[in-house]
């Protein structure tokens, strides 16, 4: 595989949950071309049929997240020049997720993991009560701000091998939202979200691998947020459930 004078050899993934396979394509090279756009150039010009995700096109959604060369990545911002090396370019989707068809993963799993880390809001008050001052200085808020820019793209969930190894663990997207609301003293769902992240699926099962962190685009950290969740299920089991 190589690149050839204005041509760019490309493979990508085609197929379905039932398997699939890679197909070879020569693309067009072209000045600050994103992998995207490559993606996009052989499903207009080649491939009609050939399903991938995209959205906003500059890094907001996280919507565009692939496999490019082994490694998860957003397409949108993955320029061809820093990543196009020995092995050409090799696009899959998403690690870790069932596929649907060729480049699309289906997120299911991700979000109902979610679900099951407790990764949502229970509010404390109604929209009747005054609302709760919060010093952004707090240490909980800073706490909660340094991992809150979390996008749902399911990268960090692509790059984790503890969830390729164990398929129930809830992965570090869903912990790190977690953590956010473990810190939010507006929120009244801390014991309940404990209990979820203590459980079989939950932070004990990180191996604090960092590959996480190494490939987050927004440059979060979700094992220092799992190391949080450890430090709290230790401290709750210690004080029998009485700690925040």
């Amino acid at each position: 595989m190589h690149r050839r004078a204005e041509v760019l050899d490309v493979l990508v993934w085609r197929g379905d949950a039932n398997g699939g396979g890679y197909h070879s394509y020569g693309v067009p090279a072209q000045e600050s071309q994103t992998v995207l756009d490559v993606v996009t150039w052989i499903q207009q010009n080649v491939e009609p049929t050939l399903a991938y995700r995209f959205a906003c096109r500059v890094g907001m959604c996280g919507s565009c997240a692939m496999m490019v060369n082994g490694e998860p990545r957003w397409t949108c911002r993955t320029h061809v020049k820093k990543v196009f090396g020995a092995k050409g370019l090799v696009i899959a989707p998403l690690r870790n997720l069932p596929v649907i068809k060729d480049l699309a993963a289906d997120m299911a799993a991700f979000f109902d993991k979610w679900t099951a880390a407790e990764g949502r809001f229970h509010p404390s008050k109604s929209r009747n009560d005054a609302m709760e001052p919060i010093s952004p200085e707090a240490p909980n808020r800073v706490a909660a701000n340094a991992a809150i820019e979390c996008i749902n793209c399911a990268v960090c969930y692509a790059a984790c091998d503890t969830v390729t190894a164990n398929p129930d663990y809830f992965g570090p997207a869903a912990l790190n939202r977690a953590w956010t609301l473990q810190n939010d003293v507006r929120d009244a769902g801390y014991t309940v979200r404990q209990d979820a992240v203590s459980s079989s699926g939950g932070c004990f099962n990180c191996h604090s691998h960092q590959s996480c962190m190494t490939y987050c685009p927004n440059e979060l950290n979700p094992t220092a947020s799992i190391a949080g969740l450890k430090r709290l299920s230790a401290l709750s089991y210690l004080t029998g459930g009485k700690a925040r």
